[in-house]
């Protein structure tokens, strides 16, 4: 794919790349884009740095209101996907492109919509790479109920596979090295969900997989962006599909790997410090919406249930769906097993994927309501404790998943 390149300063090196993707982000774009420079003049002044927004050939003027934010003498180029062409992914497979033409040694990226973003998350994600780090993950602070995706999925699913405890897989905001930038242009394992909202998952996995050394960097503030927090009841759209999608087709590809690979371990935190810590805005959750919509899908969608759950797996959501609102619970030993058998039946395409992804999203919204029914008198920290107990089950389960997984 062939981008549009806008480089005004003629930049043809930089150490430091900081990547701003964007997709019709005009009114937002400003912040981000002049965070990072103050990031890279008050904490990189040393080295050549450029801050690269990577645009999905917006409509709104996001390249103009990027450009006109202020620089602190830091220079800024523009590269956009050819018109019709959107993702995140898209624009940071352009990012990866430009890196490696750049000869960066470092690469950050930060979303466009930022509202919390300040100098240190630059210099907190950077910095590792800088010291022998090849992948950096960024640590918030959020609300329980922010990101269920992440929570109830892509967190204990990753870590269970590959063995690395990273908390948050599909944050949106990260940082690698040059050499990382190079191995993700070149990998074969791109796909049209990936090009989309499975990037950030994408390049977390492939980066614990490629064994290279990977860190947590703690951003202090929470992650605040433009749009409301939502209603973990509402439509997760797209970004379910592309994340779901993806986890699957790469557990698929290194299932050698995780296939040997028994228990987690803790990944590295740099910048933690316990001063910074300030609360994430309120989630207000519609437990009825969540309790309706499971039920709904319990209802309409009893034979794919049969045709992808296993036997014992079936029996207990049957039960579970007898529960009225306040008692539901889903057992995370259950809710693990189902997840393995979604996996494997995308495996084995026991059913059109879209049908699995269907059955998937209306359990997932009952295992949203089992969560906030289990933590809603809990404190942040009490819930992360419960979350840390929750993994342990899905690692304690995955005998279940690597015995299945080949069964005829």
């Amino acid at each position: 794919m062939v981008f549009n390149e806008v480089n005004p300063g003629g930049i043809t090196r930089a150490d430091i790349v900081v990547g701003i993707p964007s997709c019709n982000e005009a009114a937002a774009i400003a912040l981000p884009a002049e965070q990072a420079a103050l990031g890279l003049r008050e904490h990189f002044a040393n080295l050549r740095s450029v801050i690269i927004n990577c645009d999905n050939s917006s409509t709104d003027g996001t390249p103009q209101a990027f450009m006109e934010a202020p620089d602190h003498g830091v220079p800024k180029m523009v590269i956009s996907t050819p018109r019709g062409i959107r993702g995140k992914g898209n624009n940071l497979k352009n990012l990866f492109r430009k890196a490696v033409d750049l000869e960066a040694k470092a690469v950050v990226v930060l979303e466009a919509n930022l509202k919390s973003v300040g100098p240190v998350w630059v210099k907190n994600l950077a910095e590792p790479v800088f010291k022998g780090f090849s992948f950096v993950s960024p640590l918030y602070v959020r609300h329980k109920y922010e990101s269920p995706v992440a929570t109830t999925i892509a967190y204990p699913l990753t870590r269970c596979l590959y063995g690395r405890r990273v908390r948050q897989p599909i944050g949106g905001d990260c940082a690698f090295s040059g050499d990382m930038a190079h191995t993700f242009l070149k990998s074969t394992l791109w796909d049209e969900d990936v090009s989309q909202f499975g990037i950030d998952l994408w390049m977390c996995t492939l980066a614990v997989n490629e064994g290279v050394p990977i860190c947590q960097a703690f951003l202090g503030r929470p992650k605040i962006s433009t749009t409301k927090p939502r209603d973990p009841a509402l439509d997760m759209g797209p970004m379910f599909r592309n994340m779901v999608v993806t986890l699957f087709n790469l557990m698929g590809h290194f299932k050698d790997k995780w296939a040997t690979t028994k228990w987690s371990k803790p990944t590295a935190i740099f910048g933690f410090n316990l001063k910074d810590i300030e609360p994430p805005p309120p989630i207000t959750v519609n437990r009825e919406r969540l309790y309706t919509k499971f039920r709904d899908g319990f209802n309409s969608q009893w034979d794919l249930y049969r045709a992808l759950l296993a036997g014992e797996n079936l029996q207990k959501i049957r039960e579970i769906a007898s529960l009225d609102l306040d008692h539901f619970e889903i057992p995370v030993t259950v809710w693990a097993r189902i997840l393995f058998d979604c996996a494997i039946g995308y495996h084995r395409r026991v059913m059109e994927p879209a049908r699995i992804l269907d059955v998937l999203a209306s359990l997932h919204f009952g295992m949203i309501l089992s969560y906030v029914n289990k933590t809603e008198g809990m404190s942040h920290q009490q819930a992360e404790e419960y979350l840390e107990d929750m993994c342990l089950v899905f690692e304690q389960n995955k005998p279940y998943l690597t015995y299945r997984w080949d069964q005829k």
